[in-house]
């Protein structure tokens, strides 16, 4: 009983750290926008789209690299064209980012109806040597695709970059006093573009892992509302990578639980399973907002406020 328990726990927490990464990519993705004073909560259109053009680029094409070459390219595109919506025309940065979420969901379900129920050559695993043979936290981290390692990579060297770098220094500097940095010879504007870009190639890089590795195919609205998740995690992590990284992981947790008690025959309604990983995401946003009530704020000063230029 007890090894019958082992083995399931190992594997709720291997298919946590599966179904975190495309979350997580967005999230890191939304970080470094929200840092430059950016908000896009266009993510779930922005991974629509991305693993809309991951499917069909692999599909066409017969690379897997270049269909997730080609989402984030888009999800590039995509935030380039926020950019210059809320950086040069001075847009409304909520309104905007809801009009990019309703049309790649407009969008990828449009384009991708020929594409559903179509084969790939999906992204598999590849498994490290020795250190996926380690028990417990071989088969938990070790035992996955590239992207997941990817995302190892990418948590400490984001931090140490916007922490520890001067990038980083003029990224929150465009993000808490865009005027001051800009005294101090900053061009935000163009910092804000470059920021916003990256964030939203991430995020598009995060929704062909949903179409390329965890689904393994397009299916309609496939981000399934992650991209708002996303949104919300950034607020839980205080714009922090490596608490990105555990709220990330607790959403994949829920989900890997989820399936798993469905796949046990669980005497529970699907429906109510399938709430359980966005109810635990409001709890969560919920205790982290009241612990915050009396400490000293951590958004971006900036964050939503339109830059002019002083002539």
């Amino acid at each position: 009983m007890n090894i019958e328990i082992g083995e399931f726990l190992i594997a709720v927490s291997a298919g946590m750290v599966r179904s975190a990464t495309p979350v997580l990519y967005a999230t890191l993705g939304e970080i470094i926008t929200e840092r430059s004073g950016i908000l896009n909560v266009g993510l779930e259109g922005i991974m629509l789209v991305g693993a809309f053009t991951g499917v069909a680029v692999t599909y066409n094409i017969h690379s897997i690299v270049l269909g997730l070459l080609a989402a984030m390219l888009v999800g590039l595109l995509m935030g380039l064209f926020h950019a210059l919506l809320c950086v040069h025309f001075n847009a409304n940065q909520v309104g905007t980012g809801i009009a990019m979420s309703i049309f790649g969901t407009g969008l990828s379900a449009y384009l991708g109806m020929d594409y559903v129920g179509k084969q790939i050559n999906a992204l598999g695993a590849c498994k490290i040597p020795v250190l996926s043979d380690l028990p417990v936290i071989g088969p938990i981290f070790f035992s996955h695709d590239v992207l997941v390692y990817l995302t190892y990579l990418l948590v400490p060297l984001m931090a140490f970059i916007i922490n520890r770098t001067r990038i980083g220094l003029t990224l929150r500097a465009v993000g808490e006093e865009p005027r001051a940095a800009a005294a101090a010879g900053v061009n935000v504007v163009q910092t804000r573009y470059l920021a916003t870009a990256i964030g939203a190639a991430l995020a598009g890089l995060g929704g062909a892992y949903l179409s390329l590795a965890y689904a393994q195919g397009w299916s309609e609205n496939i981000a399934a509302g992650r991209g708002w998740i996303a949104v919300g995690l950034v607020l839980f992590a205080s714009w922090s990578p490596f608490r990105a990284l555990i709220g990330a992981y607790l959403f994949g947790g829920a989900i890997s639980l989820q399936l798993r008690l469905q796949a046990a025959g669980l005497d529970v309604s699907p429906y109510l399973l399938g709430m359980l990983p966005y109810v635990l995401v409001i709890v969560v946003l919920s205790i982290s907002t009241w612990r915050r009530k009396n400490a000293p704020s951590s958004v971006p000063t900036a964050l939503g406020l339109p830059y002019i230029p002083q002539v």
